[in-house]
């Protein structure tokens, strides 16, 4: 079998092996193919004769996969599938897998790094020490910005899938209150500190609301300037879900008028550009979609993106998002 990795820098820049996959059949890794359809052709070429290929963010349309005659099996490694048009490799009887749930331990470790940044702003603070301002202080301590305890404050998960489910648990473990937005209830999961609530609910009373759902046509623009008028002044806003789910103008305004501070670990086109207004906006943190990347994260996909492809010649196959 011929394997194709088309944009394996990412997933390994060189901590993880290959080797799975390699037993598997005749395997070539490219760091980079286009990532965008201006690199078509190049596309079609790298995948070949492939019966089998991986891809991250290289897009898979239609007619690459006329070209690609001999594929059967196409493996996105992330868990969002939206690079290949699921439509027509059903059509064509090509099966599309993603990988679920890998990074849930790490995203919502990251969700509370970034939060725990915006209510103590320690690299700001460990910054101004190495600068002398600590040693020509005149009192014992000194602090730049407000410092923020989450004890007893409101957290507004707008998603509760497993990763909003693992935020909701730390959040509980900090002494927080949980409320909870989703279009499926699971209501074993209610108690006294976590109660799912409707959307203007959760908006108007949380300190905190995190963003954990997936990027569909209802939630695209989820946040946006009539939400964040029902949200309360002060609001920390945090997303490291899509970054299409917010509207980065109304997000900078919010942030410029104290509205609302925010931590970001993805924006709407990737890598950032460099006249998005959220670059220049006060109040913010923008991290660059590490979330998901660390080793252990990484090696869990990798796991998995074998198993999926495994399962497959052994026509027992699973993730596959188009069934």
């Amino acid at each position: 079998m011929k394997i194709v990795v088309l944009d394996g820098y990412t997933l390994n820049p060189g901590d993880l092996s290959w080797g799975d996959l390699e037993r598997i059949g005749t395997l070539t890794v490219y760091d980079r193919t286009a990532y965008d359809l201006s690199g078509l052709d190049m596309i079609i070429d790298r995948i070949g004769d492939a019966e089998a290929i991986f891809t991250n963010k290289t897009p898979i349309t239609s007619e690459i996969m006329d070209k690609a005659q001999n594929l059967k099996f196409i493996g996105v490694l992330a868990t969002g599938f939206n690079v290949v048009d699921v439509v027509a490799a059903k059509e064509k009887g090509i099966a599309v897998t993603n990988i679920p749930a890998y990074g849930t331990a790490a995203v919502a470790q990251m969700t509370f790094a970034l939060l725990l940044e915006l209510c103590h702003h320690v690299w700001h603070h460990s910054e101004q020490v190495m600068k002398g301002k600590w040693t020509n202080n005149q009192d014992f301590c000194f602090w730049d910005y407000p410092l923020i305890e989450l004890s007893g404050k409101v957290m507004g998960i707008i998603g509760f899938g497993k990763i909003g489910q693992a935020v909701g648990q730390i959040a509980q473990a900090f002494g927080m209150k949980v409320l909870a937005f989703d279009a499926f209830k699971n209501e074993s999961l209610e108690s006294a500190t976590l109660k799912y609530v409707e959307l203007d609910e959760l908006l108007a009373q949380s300190d905190v609301i995190s963003l954990h759902c997936p990027l569909f046509d209802s939630t695209k623009g989820i946040i946006n300037k009539d939400t964040i008028a029902k949200m309360k002044d002060g609001t920390m806003l945090l997303n490291t879900s899509r970054g299409p789910l917010i509207v980065e103008e109304d997000l900078a305004e919010a942030l410029n008028n104290g509205k609302l501070f925010a931590a970001v670990d993805v924006v709407s086109q990737e890598p950032i550009k460099a006249d998005n207004p959220l670059l220049k906006a006060k109040n913010i943190i923008i991290t660059p979609h590490i979330a998901w990347a660390p080793v252990e994260s990484r090696k869990r996909l990798m796991d998995i993106a074998v198993d999926n492809l495994e399962k497959f010649l052994a026509k027992n196959p699973v993730n596959v998002v188009n069934p």
